[in-house]
């Protein structure tokens, strides 16, 4: 019997890095669902949250090369987990401003879009909604989208952390 497409692709050896490129498209997705589907508009620190999920899958793409050696995969998922653990640390610092335990220290931002002159850009700042870094939009169960991001961030870092000391040599 031949060998299935998939077990010719990748070794079980990379299930650890699909693992974690799924749950960070997952997050990105949900991310920009809320967004877009939801109305929840961004602010500062959400965005770089954001940064932090897409860094851990430019890292982790790399890894799926089908003879990469332990070294390369331990690697590739240590500077995966890192930019995951990151974002946890960005998302933590978050929840805390949204919760006023300390003050944030980004300006809010708003996206603005204007076709005109100086007056006309002028009259979009200020018309434009402010999305603050202090409140919160959306919470379940007393948690905001920052403090389970925040949990699901810390979460695949331990994850890929564990799974590089458990790469061994094919």
């Amino acid at each position: 019997m031949p060998p299935s497409l998939a077990a010719s692709l990748l070794s079980h050896r990379q299930i650890p890095m699909l693992l974690l490129l799924a749950a960070s498209g997952t997050a990105l997705t949900a991310a920009f669902g809320s967004q877009y589907l939801g109305g929840l508009a961004p602010c500062e620190m959400c965005w770089w949250q954001r940064w932090a999920y897409f860094a851990a899958i430019a890292l982790l793409l790399p890894g799926l090369v089908r003879n990469n050696p332990a070294r390369a995969r331990r690697l590739v998922l240590v500077m995966a987990s890192l930019a995951l653990a990151i974002g946890g640390a960005v998302a933590l610092f978050h929840t805390g401003v949204e919760q006023h335990w300390w003050q944030g220290f980004t300006a809010c931002t708003s996206p603005v879009k204007a076709t005109g002159g100086l007056d006309d850009l002028r009259a979009a700042i200020l018309a434009a909604p402010v999305t603050r870094c202090d409140e919160i939009p959306w919470s379940l169960f007393g948690i905001s989208i920052a403090g389970f991001n925040a949990m699901v961030s810390f979460a695949l870092a331990l994850f890929g952390f564990a799974a590089a000391t458990r790469q061994e040599d094919e």
